[in-house]
């Protein structure tokens, strides 16, 4: 969980706005495109960034909490799904083919053995325990979710990943990211809990009072280390160790949803720096997402009112990324194209 972060290289950010400068087109014409084109530059340490190679690992796990009724759906979904992910029939299966990307699912915690053979199996154990009245993980659970998300992330990169994604399984972990975001911001429970899989207005109340519960539990609690074991999930920890590692290793991130948010607000509170390589794919419907990039200060690109999770909603943003770092790179300069600029 250690290492340093490096910053982006401003010269390159420079150079990169210099060039968005001379572009056929009037200044800022291309708005938050130009900006993206800039930032790449400055995380790939160049002028004129590359195209993307996305890396997107899936991770799973079931959560205790799951049996206090805070999902409209039975923690036995969570290991069917897994089928479905490494079938190529779930969402972000698919949208992975599009974008001819990297793609792992790994089991960090699933319930049950129905596995199957294509999953990268890191199994901590089956589930957390009900985060409700106890702490959800040992320290050192804790610290083996982190270390497997670190691991996955050096994998990808070393199959050349440079824009990390990742994606979460798992019912009853928007319950859990919603006890992390209210414990890591310190907004209000009630501006976080949502309705995750579909619940209605009674379900969502009752969600709120299991997530007030375990908050109380837990009191104010400033150790990430000990906010992770006490109210996260297997995959949520592992999502913060992934980011990290991608962080630590120059790699920029692309942020899906809620419980994506959640996992970077902890990344974040373990090193700080690593807020600098993050990018938001997009805001999700689920309520409190809103506000916990807020509190990461990232502006998300995408507004499709999803709530599904997996990466898809960083995923769908990727095309929208490879045409700003396209229209970068190839589009000419008035000099080149002999056009005066005015």
């Amino acid at each position: 969980m250690s290492g340093g972060i490096s910053a982006p290289d401003p010269l390159s950010r420079q150079l990169a706005e210099q060039r968005q400068a001379q572009l056929i087109k009037p200044r800022g014409a291309l708005g938050r495109l130009e900006d993206l084109a800039c930032w790449f530059a400055a995380r790939q340490q160049c002028e004129i960034p590359a195209a993307l190679q996305p890396g997107i690992s899936v991770f799973a796990a079931d959560h205790g909490v799951a049996r206090r009724g805070v999902s409209a759906y039975p923690q036995s979904v969570t290991a069917a799904m897994l089928s479905s992910l490494v079938n190529g029939q779930a969402a972000i299966a698919v949208l992975a083919r599009e974008l001819d990307a990297l793609y792992d699912v790994v089991d960090v915690g699933v319930a049950g053995d129905t596995t199957p053979n294509a999953v990268h199996r890191h199994r901590i154990a089956s589930g957390t325990q009900d985060l409700s009245i106890s702490a959800a993980m040992t320290t050192a659970q804790a610290i083996r979710a982190m270390d497997i998300g670190a691991e996955q992330a050096k994998r990808q990169i070393q199959q050349r990943a440079n824009l990390l994604i990742a994606g979460d399984i798992g019912i009853g972990n928007t319950t859990a990211s919603a006890c992390l975001i209210a414990a890591l911001t310190g907004i209000d429970a009630a501006l976080i809990v949502g309705a995750g899989t579909g619940l209605d207005q009674q379900g969502k109340q009752h969600k709120l009072a299991i997530v007030r519960q375990a908050l109380a539990r837990v009191g104010i609690q400033h150790d990430p280390l000990q906010l992770l074991s006490e109210l996260g999930g297997f995959e949520i920890g592992a999502m913060a160790g992934f980011y990290l590692q991608a962080a630590r290793s120059g790699v920029p991130i692309l942020l899906d949803g809620f419980i994506s948010t959640a996992a970077a607000l902890l990344a974040c509170k373990f090193q700080p720096a690593a807020r600098e390589w993050m990018l938001a794919s997009h805001q999700s419907a689920e309520l409190g997402h809103a506000l916990a990039l807020e509190h990461l200060q990232l502006h998300p690109l995408l507004n499709l009112q999803m709530r599904l999770g997996e990466g898809s909603g960083a995923a769908l943003a990727v095309p929208l990324i490879q045409s700003a770092l396209r229209l970068h790179r190839e589009m000419a300069t008035f000099a080149e194209a002999g056009v005066a600029s005015g």
